[in-house]
């Protein structure tokens, strides 16, 4: 533990002061990332941060769907090019940070390619693996892979016994297998002469028709994905083999520093670090934590903090003007029929279809867990299952957050039980009066709490793993429920339909922002920050220029109006209203000067975006017809030049406040507490939509080169410069003062002080350290565009009060005095200035 702060690195472990995320491919591997060293090394940043380095299904384009913790993946470049990438960042002073996937591995197709896997499906019990996975090893596992149910498969024989040489067990020679068209599954020795029917039920999994796993699966998944099998890495053994190259490679200095992926499906989140701490000597740990609103990160956990989510939603939301909730909850009521007030009653509605298909078997599996418990305590026999699963499933509906942070053998946290008592208040309402006790049960199962013969020590372990099993499916529900089902469906201003995020939070002030900040420079120094990841629905520009649609509701009003007028000759005539909503909003979101964006982009994205509503199409049984017909008529809008028209119109319009608004971002988010983190690309403008949109191959050449251009040629902010050279300059300049000074940024002296303005239309505020003194200072610009309609722009009035001393600009090399200084001259045509103190 640090000596300064239990949340900032081991004395001597490296600290991140900035990072810039890669997202490694085939396309882009470890060779790739060494070419261009010297580029992030001249942005200024002090990290790289990868995507997973862990051998992952071949052809993988993202690295979280690891098939092996043994090797470094091959697509990727192996171990070697690994090393060489590290030594050449370490020779450029930059440090690494290296995703770690700690929850699931894949179960890929073919299944030999995960070893532990395919041991497990050969073996069953007798695996040395079988406790590797979060399985119901009692019974066969589901393989839902079919096309069709079993019995037809087996007619059609389209069920194969074979012979092969299995490419992970070359030493073994040929091996019998079951061959389901590309899908190959080993045959338990002893087995193979017997008839083809009752070969297949000798095995120690159960082959399935694909629509099966949602009700019946026992494996549990990450999230509601079949392909990725949920690792109990709570086994210590568990850990340390999937763990041990990566904390080899640590150990011998190649990496720095870890980023933990979704640590809300561990069994115990806060022993798992506890772990990961003490293997690493106290290194920094990002973990992917996605907080609720006010929620909290557990402060017993020995991490840095976050990875961010918490700070960008509240970036966003501190430029949307909350006086166009009630214009723009109109505007969506008339085109989708959802009034303002309506949230609460659809996030309910999306998470209990969840509950009710796609997650329907971890929530059966819990339910069964539960009644299970009560009939084997003889005080609790008469609660019965239908009464324990209806408990059950409303008090997941009312949970407001991912976790209720309650561990095995601990007494449940203040406020872990208000949050779960206050779920379950809430669940009552839609109950019947007589659920009342059942839910006091399940309750204080929930909670760990003694209940029925729980002093006689009834029922222990499965009492124990209910209370593990209840935390994780509550995660799913609010991931699959909320995240990727009620955004897509809530449409008031997309901006606001962020991970971590509350859409009903419409705006926040400039204090409530500095409160936030505060509180992480307190209690979380070395968080990370971001403005956009691989995650991200939206990247942070769109993100803004969605925002700006808030501080012009009126106009927005009349540009939707206009836009369904021209385009009502080709309209479907059944359009979705939510659709028709999401899309003038994607439309506008990613129109920059280059135009729209692709049609195979807005296609790709409307497709995933339309079935993730799970409305009127799914994944599952997509309505090819109605979406074809919205498909084309979103073609037909990207070339009708009357549309083209109207966006000059809104572009006209609103494209100066835009452009401060973007700057004004991404200086507040570089100088905030914490390790701020840099997206690939994204130090210019982006388009970017939800993933894969947002994995694009970025030019990193040219990105260089123009970062070069603008160190020798320079660049005038008030001149009207491309947006791109202005968010590369900003962030550039302010990259390399974190790393000039790292102790005002990343630190535990570090200091953040709000600063004196007389306007709401900018966030003012100075960074330093207890010692010396405020040393930088942000300003920002803060709703432009009502600034732009109300007044036009800053007037003599509007001031900020500098701290004491000379302020030197990091980008124009301007000088100011401190105290009060008219905003009207530093923030001319400016959306950000920072200052740096000078002698």
């Amino acid at each position: 533990m640090n000596s300064q702060h239990p949340h900032l690195p081991t004395q001597g472990k490296h600290l991140p002061i900035s990072t810039y995320r890669l997202q490694l491919s085939e396309d882009f591997t470890f060779k790739d990332a060494r070419e261009h060293l010297g580029y992030w090394r001249n942005l200024g940043i002090t990290d790289l941060f990868l995507s997973p380095i862990l051998q992952a299904v071949p052809g993988s384009m993202h690295g979280y769907d690891v098939v092996d913790h043994t090797h470094i993946s091959k697509e990727l470049g192996g171990r070697t090019q690994f090393e060489e990438l590290a030594d050449a960042a370490h020779q450029e002073g930059l440090g690494l940070v290296v995703d770690l996937v700690p929850n699931h591995m894949a179960v890929p197709t073919p299944v030999w390619i995960n070893r532990p896997m395919w041991s497990v499906l050969k073996r069953g019990k007798e695996s040395p693996y079988a406790h590797w996975f979060d399985i119901d090893i009692d019974q066969p596992i589901l393989m839902p892979v079919l096309g069709k149910r079993i019995g037809q498969v087996l007619a059609d024989q389209e069920l194969k016994l074979e012979q092969m040489v299995i490419p992970t067990e070359p030493e073994r020679g040929e091996q019998w297998i079951l061959r389901y068209y590309d899908h190959y599954f080993p045959v338990t020795e002893g087995t193979e002469s017997l008839p083809l029917e009752v070969l297949v039920e000798r095995q120690h999994y159960r082959l399935a028709h694909w629509k099966v796993a949602d009700e019946e699966l026992n494996y549990r998944r990450f999230f509601d994905v079949d392909t990725l099998a949920a690792l109990r890495v709570e086994e210590r053994d568990v850990f340390d083999s999937t763990h041990a190259l990566l904390l080899e490679l640590f150990n011998a200095g190649y990496i720095d520093a870890f980023r933990v992926d979704h640590p809300d499906g561990l069994a115990d989140p806060a022993g798992y670090f506890h772990w990961l701490s003490e293997a690493t000597g106290g290194a920094w740990i990002a973990a992917e934590k996605i907080l609720e609103d006010a929620e909290r990160l557990p402060s017993d956990w020995p991490i840095a903090g976050t990875t961010g989510y918490d700070t960008s939603w509240r970036l966003t939301a501190l430029q949307v003007d909350p006086r166009a909730s009630l214009p723009l909850g109109t505007l969506m009521q008339t085109l989708t029929a959802d009034s303002p007030s309506s949230y609460p009653q659809m996030q309910r509605e999306a998470k209990a279809q969840i509950i009710d298909t796609s997650l329907a078997a971890e929530v059966r599996r819990i339910g069964q867990l539960v009644w299970k418990i009560c009939q084997n305590d003889f005080r609790l026999r008469d609660y019965t299952f239908r009464s324990l699963v209806d408990c059950l499933r409303e008090l997941i509906i009312e949970m407001p957050c991912y976790r209720a942070y309650v561990t095995v053998g601990n007494p449940a946290p203040a406020l872990s039980r208000e949050i779960v008592t206050a779920a379950a208040k809430r669940a009552l309402r839609y109950l019947n009066t007589e659920h009342a006790d059942t839910m006091a049960v399940v309750v204080a199962l929930v909670l760990g709490d003694e209940t029925g013969s729980a002093a006689l020590k009834v029922s222990d372990l499965d009492r124990q793993e209910f209370l593990v099993r209840f935390q994780q499916v509550c995660g799913a529900v609010m991931a699959k429920g909320v995240e990727d089902t009620t955004f897509y469906r809530w449409t008031h201003l997309l901006c606001l339909n962020e991970v971590g995020s509350n859409p009903q939070a419409f705006g926040i002030s400039a204090d409530n922002l500095h409160l936030f900040a505060r509180d992480i420079q307190t209690n979380w120094p070395a968080t990370m920050t971001t403005n956009s990841t691989h995650d991200t629905k939206r990247c942070e520009d769109v993100r803004m220029r969605l925002a700006i649609i808030s501080q012009y509701p009126t106009l927005w009003a009349q540009i939707v109006s206009d836009l369904r007028d021209v385009t009502q000759p080709y309209r479907p005539n059944d359009l979705d209203g939510r659709s028709e909503n999401m899309l003038w909003q994607t439309l506008i979101g990613t129109w920059d000067n280059n135009g729209p964006i692709s049609s195979k982009r807005l296609r790709q994205y409307l497709v995933k975006a339309i079935r993730e509503q799970k409305s009127w199409t799914t994944w599952t049984a997509p309505d090819e017809t109605r979406e074809n017909e919205l498909l084309d008529y979103a073609d037909q809008i990207l070339c009708d030049p009357k549309v083209a028209d109207i966006v000059s119109r809104w572009h006209g319009e609103t494209e100066q406040a835009t452009r401060y608004t973007i700057v004004a971002n991404k200086a507040l988010q570089l100088t905030m507490p914490g390790v701020a983190d840099v997206y690939q690309g994204s130090e210019i403008t982006q388009t970017s939509l939800v993933d894969p949109d947002n994995r694009r191959p970025v030019d990193f050449t040219a990105l260089a080169k123009r970062l070069s251009h603008l160190d020798q040629e320079g660049l005038d902010h008030a001149a009207g410069s491309n947006l791109d050279d202005l968010k590369l300059n900003v962030t550039a300049a302010i990259l390399r003062l974190r790393r000039r000074r790292p102790e005002c940024f990343v630190s535990a002296t570090a200091t953040y002080e709000a600063l004196a303005l007389s306007t709401g239309y900018a966030v003012a505020f100075a960074r330093g350290t207890e010692e010396a003194g405020p040393q930088v200072v942000t300003l920002a610009r803060r709703l432009s565009g009502v600034l732009s309609r109300y007044q036009g722009d800053f007037r003599p009035e509007h001031t900020v009060v500098l701290p004491e001393g000379s302020w030197k600009d990091i980008c124009s090399n301007e000088v100011f005095p401190g105290g009060m200084q008219s905003l009207e001259e530093l923030l001319f045509k400016r959306g950000a200035r920072i200052l740096e103190r000078v002698e």
